[in-house]
């Protein structure tokens, strides 16, 4: 089932996104954001969680994270997001991830997104403000760019 989170999900939200990302807060296009600060959808229990944006006419995906990859909580939480901003209205749902993360590239395009801009050397400016960022990725790639992903809701 996926709903918006109540205060009994902070918990485990917080422990989620530091495991995943570090903490709660995470830097896209030279911003620092709070992901506590911003909507969101959960997955029960305790099985995932989506952090979002909106901006004017458009939506922007700001943290997916499925606690057991492969059981389709990921998608259930793209197409229940994706369908929430078409009853708002919004054209657009857009995700920024970097160069080395191949998994996401894949995951992203076989769910209609398409990659639509590319920001070379992102990572090293967000690095500025959050020094924790690695320099490679597990998968031994350098981090370096900021890739953005578009999926037209209208």
């Amino acid at each position: 089932m996926t709903r918006e989170p109540g205060p009994q999900d902070k918990d485990w939200i917080v422990r989620l996104l530091t495991e995943r990302w570090g903490g709660t807060k995470v830097v896209a296009h030279g911003e620092i954001f709070d992901l506590l600060d911003l909507p969101a959808l959960v997955v029960d229990p305790e099985r995932g969680l989506a952090t979002y944006r909106i901006q004017g006419n458009e939506a922007e995906l700001m943290s997916l994270d499925a606690v057991h990859s492969g059981q389709g909580v990921g998608t259930a939480l793209i197409e229940a997001l994706a369908d929430q901003l078409r009853r708002q209205g919004l054209s657009e749902l857009w995700v920024m991830t970097t160069n080395d993360n191949l998994d996401a590239l894949r995951f992203y395009q076989r769910r209609g997104f398409e990659l639509r801009r590319v920001r070379p050397g992102a990572v090293d400016e967000a690095r500025r403000l959050k020094p924790s960022i690695p320099r490679i990725a597990d998968n031994r790639i350098p981090i370096r760019d900021e890739l953005d992903l578009r999926l037209q809701l209208l």
